[in-house]
């Protein structure tokens, strides 16, 4: 299958770096990956190419290594703040992540969370793909916002269609254009759409060991972050574990709930005023803050200030 939309995207000849360049680049971009294979031929044909996108990142991974991983010791040094929207180009891609195996082929589109260990096989063949960065937490402070990761959306739904179309048109657009902030919303919202899940039948149940309640707790804050009822002991009920045990699994992995819960509204805010800064329509500083979880101006402008050293309003301008 040629991908049209995207021929431009597909050069004939790629260039062969160092495996060790290759894997920094790809680090330098996507985070903690570590790509295994071709450590005796100390090469890869491929390349990793940043582009922005209508002001969203996209970057396009060529490679014929055996497999890229993400684990979790990754993840506790390079927490994952996006989703990746991956679409194939050439070749194939075998993406596991929670359990779930796909083989994506060309024109195919799957969700990938950076906040999870994931596996992408290759076995030394030549494989081309996008990956649209999504900012998690403007991706999740909708709905829906409960996703099925690693599901492959063939080439030839109709959801897939649009998802490409859209991302092709972001590669031609410009940041500084009016319409670009209509475009990553229209993204945002068509793949909310694609990859919703179904409701279960039967209420989420933690897991026994406290990496899968860290992860089922990660996943119910992302959910209902900006709700003014989500606290450290309405976490603990859900999960149906103590405040301490609550407070145990968090610390083993360097913070507190309050801690995530605020880091966690901090990252939704700051992307919210980026998007206003690059010209959309995200209300006054106030607004953003009240909308992402906070009910204290003076108490997010410093602890917004803590965490990235500058204001809301340096944002803005800049």
């Amino acid at each position: 299958m040629q991908l049209q939309e995207f021929s431009s995207w597909t050069p004939e000849v790629w260039g062969q770096p160092p495996l060790e360049e290759w894997r920094n680049k790809l680090r330098s971009v996507c985070g903690r990956f570590n790509p295994f294979g071709q450590e005796e031929r100390g090469f890869v044909n491929g390349g990793v190419v940043l582009r922005d996108a209508a002001g969203m990142e996209i970057v396009q991974v060529a490679t014929d290594v055996d497999v890229v991983r993400r684990a979790e010791r990754d993840i506790r040094q390079d927490y994952g703040e996006h989703f990746f929207l991956l679409v194939q180009l050439q070749g194939v891609c075998g993406v596991e992540q929670q359990g779930h195996q796909s083989i994506i082929s060309p024109g195919d589109c799957i969700l990938v969370d950076s906040s999870l260990p994931s596996n992408f096989f290759f076995n030394g063949q030549f494989s081309n793909h996008l990956s649209v960065h999504l900012p998690r937490q403007l991706l999740l402070s909708e709905k829906p916002n409960d996703f099925e990761v690693s599901r492959r959306l063939g080439a030839e739904d109709p959801m897939s269609t649009m998802l490409r179309a859209l991302v092709a048109k972001m590669l031609q657009m410009p940041s500084s254009h009016k319409r670009s902030g209509e475009l990553r919303q229209l993204l945002l919202q068509a793949t909310r759409q694609a990859f919703a899940a179904d409701p279960p039948d039967t209420p989420l149940c933690p897991k026994e060991r406290a990496s899968g309640r860290l992860e089922f707790a990660r996943a119910l804050v992302d959910r209902h972050l900006t709700a003014e009822w989500l606290t450290a002991q309405w976490l603990a009920n859900r999960l149906g574990v103590s405040m301490r045990t609550l407070q145990e699994d968090f610390s083993a992995v360097g913070t507190t709930v309050t801690s995530f819960i605020r880091d966690r509204r901090l990252r939704l805010a700051k992307d919210r005023l980026l998007e206003r800064q690059r010209g959309s329509d995200g209300g006054t500083i106030a607004e953003i803050a009240y909308s992402s979880g906070f009910n204290d101006i003076s108490y997010f402008n410093r602890c917004f200030k803590r965490a990235f050293d500058c204001s809301p309003t340096d944002v803005t301008r800049r």
